[in-house]
């Protein structure tokens, strides 16, 4: 049997995948890059009652049926009028007040009828970014987007500079590496764990068990995460069973 034309076939194959991919995405490590420490929190949803530590930032959340339910209700802007203030499309965002520094996250996810769901750490203490926005992990139905916004894209030096445009280069400029996606397909209706660890100024991302996103950046290494975030863009999402664990580096 002649096996070139198969050998020729596979390095086609092998080359048109690494065409595809981004030149600038990082490698993703196979494995983790942190290991689990003490348990911080934990609540499956079931109980009646719920963790005073959990609280409203962006409406709407409710727990139902054992999860944690988000539905994104300011879904358009609304300018300001008769008195009232403008209003600002936004995702649903609920928080928890619970401090680290290096993590580990692991939750059950569930798309159903929404577009993206995230984790976020937040520290309001801080001034550099708005709202203190650090860095968070997006799963989408296409694909999963690690951010350093502490860096990045909520970064206030970067916000005031995109309100002029003869400084877009500086801003691309400024904005490179600081954040990178990695193409998936998820499912909804289907039930995922999402998995996120931060370990120094390192993400990374997986579902499932499996790697599906890592980045490195300055902004992921801010040493107080006072503060975990939810995310649900669109209508609706679940979120399910989840535990944070205290972290430090895997090796």
């Amino acid at each position: 049997m002649n096996i070139r034309p198969l050998l020729a076939i596979a390095c086609l194959a092998t080359a048109a995948a690494f065409a595809a991919e981004k030149p600038n995405t990082p490698r993703i490590p196979a494995g983790p890059i942190a290991k689990k420490l003490e348990l911080l929190f934990s609540d499956d949803f079931q109980s009646d009652t719920h963790d005073k530590r959990w609280h409203r930032v962006v409406d709407t959340f409710t727990f139902e049926k054992g999860a944690l339910k988000g539905t994104q209700t300011r879904d358009k802007d609304i300018p300001a009028a008769d008195g009232k203030p403008a209003v600002t499309a936004h995702a649903a965002v609920f928080g928890l007040e619970l401090p680290t520094k290096d993590s580990i996250i692991e939750v059950k996810i569930r798309f159903s009828g929404n577009t993206r769901m995230d984790v976020e750490f937040d520290d309001r203490t801080f001034t550099g970014s708005h709202y203190g926005h650090l860095c968070r992990a997006i799963v989408a139905l296409n694909g999963v987007t690690l951010m350093d916004e502490r860096e990045g894209s909520q970064n206030q030096a970067i916000k005031a500079l995109r309100n002029d445009p003869t400084k877009k280069a500086e801003v691309a400029r400024m904005m490179a590496g600081k954040s990178a996606t990695f193409p998936g397909t998820y499912e909804a209706g289907k039930t995922y764990t999402f998995t996120v660890e931060t370990v120094g100024d390192e993400m990374r991302a997986s579902i499932d068990g499996t790697p599906v996103g890592y980045l490195k950046s300055a902004g992921i290494g801010h040493p107080t995460k006072s503060k975990i975030e939810l995310g649900v863009s669109g209508k609706d999402g679940y979120f399910e069973d989840i535990k944070v664990w205290n972290a430090a580096p895997a090796k």
